[in-house]
């Protein structure tokens, strides 16, 4: 679908966002006419905090207004109040509506919890910003490796019991070891990336098999578990669609060798929980860096926030201060692909939410 309007776009910003950022927004061409009005949002309370603080409330006159807003525009800069439910309202009110940019990279998962039939999600396009969060991810899935190998859970134990231990026990080295990913997008191949300047070899799946230059073995998922027989790390990095559910099952642990080390920045819902706790009971896991989980928050009772070899981390490895900026910086050049009838990337599957 090509956009052939010939005068105003009009974009609404729909969730925090700085004032410079939405200038540059202004600037991309003469015909944008930018939809924003900060008193409508929600303040941030960190950088990135696109939700903003959950005790802001609209007047009903606020409210009025803020949808009234958005349903002018044929672009929204972000899910309105950042929230399936504010999608799936504005896709059934708004007749003009023809892109949505999305805050998350990995935002199929609100477009699939929107609950909107095809039809109607055939009527505009969501788009996410994936790739702004390759780096911070690819560098935590790089410490949750480092934390793996050096032994740094039980360093902190002995740290905190202030125990010397008599006998010293060595670190494994990362040089010339190997490591699977789970899913080589843009994310996968900057951790890719990172691993091999690490001396890492890197083998990992793709959902198209083909050759990838300094990846060692492409293979699709079904060829997942032959890959982890001669792994020593693995990092996920898949999205959570019905495709991706419980990838990493108990058969899949059971094919590591023991003592790899287990890194998941994709989506919890790729592991099967269960199966993850027997393999770090068991050592087919002998340390798990975790960013994502199955149900968000982790549950209180979940035994992953007290198990001894396991890093919690509450969803938060892609932030950077930098995280506004460089989704402002992506929209902008995805704006003027919309005003010039391209392609837009990283479009949002309707059908596979992938």
């Amino acid at each position: 679908m090509m956009n052939t309007m010939t005068t105003e776009t009009l974009v609404a910003i729909a969730v925090p966002l700085e004032a410079e950022l939405v200038d540059r927004i202004r600037a991309i061409d003469p015909s944008v006419t930018v939809l924003y009005e900060p008193e409508l949002l929600p303040p941030e309370r960190f950088p990135a905090d696109h939700s903003g603080d959950p005790d802001f409330k609209r007047t009903p006159g606020q409210e009025e207004r803020y949808w009234a807003m958005l349903n002018q525009a044929q672009v929204l800069y972000g899910l309105p109040n950042e929230s399936p439910a504010g999608l799936a309202r504005i896709a059934r009110e708004n007749p003009r509506l023809q892109w949505v940019h999305a805050m998350a990279a990995g935002a199929g998962g609100a477009v699939k919890a929107s609950g909107l039939d095809p039809e109607t999600l055939s009527k505009f396009r969501v788009t996410t910003s994936a790739g702004v969060h390759a780096l911070p991810l690819a560098e935590f899935a790089a410490l949750g490796i480092l934390n793996g190998f050096k032994r740094s859970a039980e360093l902190a134990r002995d740290q905190a019991a202030r125990v010397w231990p008599e006998l010293r026990t060595p670190t494994r080295l990362v040089n010339g070891s190997t490591l699977v990913v789970a899913g080589l997008g843009e994310i996968g191949l900057e951790t890719a990336r990172i691993a091999r300047a690490l001396g890492m070899k890197v083998s990992g799946t793709k959902r198209t098999v083909e050759p990838i230059e300094g990846i060692e073995k492409v293979s699709d998922n079904d060829g997942l578990a032959a890959l982890l027989s001669t792994a020593d790390a693995v990092v996920n990095t898949l999205p959570g669609t019905p495709y991706t559910e419980k990838l990493f099952s108990r058969d899949v642990f059971a094919a590591m060798k023991p003592g790899t080390v287990f890194v998941n920045v994709g989506r919890g819902t790729v592991v099967d929980e269960d199966a993850l706790v027997e393999a770090l009971d068991n050592g087919k896991v002998s340390y798990a860096c975790l960013d994502v989980f199955a149900v968000e928050p982790l549950p209180q009772d979940s035994p992953l926030w007290s198990h001894p070899n396991v890093l919690v981390s509450p969803h938060t490895s892609a932030l950077s201060a930098a995280e506004n900026r460089l989704i402002a910086e992506r929209f902008c050049s995805n704006l003027r692909t919309f005003l010039d009838g391209g392609d837009l990337p990283h479009l949002v599957d309707p059908v596979h939410f992938y």
